[in-house]
């Protein structure tokens, strides 16, 4: 089967390689805190940095999920208030999350055919967290980097925390517009889930520093500490930080993976209109790069998932309100364009057998 789901998705081909090879040279059982390990930790760290434009003052630290990260930046980044613009399930899930642990934590919904109005925008002069989700994989829309550069400049102040999780290796993102990203690595990573990446500018070290909040075991100072000895607070997944070591090394630059992804994205969108499909999203800015959603009526969307899975091809479930009336096309870096042509041929023919 030809997995597009938008996470967990398709892994990279040399995934199973990968894995016989950790564990004939034993670094499925190396011990956490051992030079081997912290070897590990520093070759993934620079390999992130030189494949993603990560900047070098900025830090990279492992979790195990973004939703961990939603935790960690809740409890020991959020000193007051939280801002929290979104227009899609999970932007709305971390504000309810952060909201269960701070009283201080304000929601904006917009709407998701429209871009963030930021100068429109009047948070409080009081030093707060903004929290934004630059690519929401429920409806397949995306925050660009002008928008970040305009919140930078209007609120310098202030954290901004940026959730990249369905876009993070997928497309070049402008790290140092923000404070905080991250992402876990089921999706344009190409890796198994269980994973997560936080990276932190020197900015955020400096506040969570200034308000050194230790009570819970991954606080983000307890991290942080451990982060400068190239390690981790408990014993993290070995294997799959190995995995992504081993995948940064076969890589292209973000910039040259970044310009495949969108010649692909260019191609979705012509097939879409060649073949009377609707993307879910009518504002071509608002559209995301590497998550398709594709909108109709509940039986046209069963039939045709239920047809492609025939054919060895599995389309993403629509999400939340979405979920019967959509399906999502993952567009990520593991997909080969072998399979996008099956699926490409697949969507033709579906549309000349006139069965929607």
């Amino acid at each position: 089967m030809i997995s597009f789901y938008p996470g967990p998705s398709r892994v990279d081909d040399h995934i199973p390689e990968y894995v016989q090879e950790a564990c004939k040279k034993g670094i499925v059982s190396i011990n956490h805190r051992s030079d081997e390990f912290m070897s590990l930790y520093r070759r993934t760290v620079k390999l992130l940095k030189k494949k993603l434009k990560i900047p070098e003052d900025y830090n990279v630290i492992f979790l195990s999920s973004a939703t961990e990260c939603w935790e960690v930046i809740a409890q020991s980044v959020v000193q007051g208030l939280s801002y929290h613009f979104y227009n899609g399930a999970f932007g709305e899930k971390w504000f309810e999350y952060t909201r269960k642990l701070n009283n201080g934590a304000i929601g904006y919904r917009f709407g998701m055919n429209l871009l963030l109005k930021t100068g429109e925008l009047d948070l409080s002069e009081q030093p707060g967290v903004i929290c934004l989700t630059q690519n929401e994989t429920s409806n397949g829309t995306q925050i660009q980097t002008k928008q970040f550069e305009k919140l930078r400049a209007k609120y310098p102040e202030h954290i901004l925390a940026v959730d990249a999780t369905s876009s993070m290796a997928g497309i070049e993102l402008e790290f140092k517009t923000a404070d905080i990203w991250y992402a876990s690595v089921q999706k344009c990573f190409g890796l198994p889930a269980g994973l997560a990446v936080m990276i932190c500018s020197p900015k955020a070290i400096e506040w969570a520093r200034t308000y050194d909040e230790r009570d819970h075991y991954n606080s983000l100072p307890r991290l942080l500490d451990m982060m400068e000895k190239h390690q981790t607070t408990c014993t993290p997944n070995v294997l799959g930080i190995y995995l992504m070591m081993r995948v940064m090394e076969s890589r292209p630059k973000i910039s040259v993976l970044e310009k495949s992804i969108i010649e692909r994205y260019n191609k979705y969108i012509t097939l879409l209109e060649e073949v009377s499909l609707s993307h879910l999203i009518s504002q071509p800015e608002a559209r995301s790069f590497t998550v398709i959603p594709v909108k109709g009526d509940e039986d046209y969307i069963a039939n045709i998932k239920s047809k492609a899975k025939k054919k060895g091809i599995v389309l993403g479930n629509g999400y939340g309100e979405y979920k019967d009336t959509t399906f999502r096309i993952a567009n990520f870096p593991a997909i080969t364009n072998s399979e996008v042509e099956k699926l490409t041929d697949f969507l033709r023919d579906f549309s000349k057998s006139g069965s929607h």
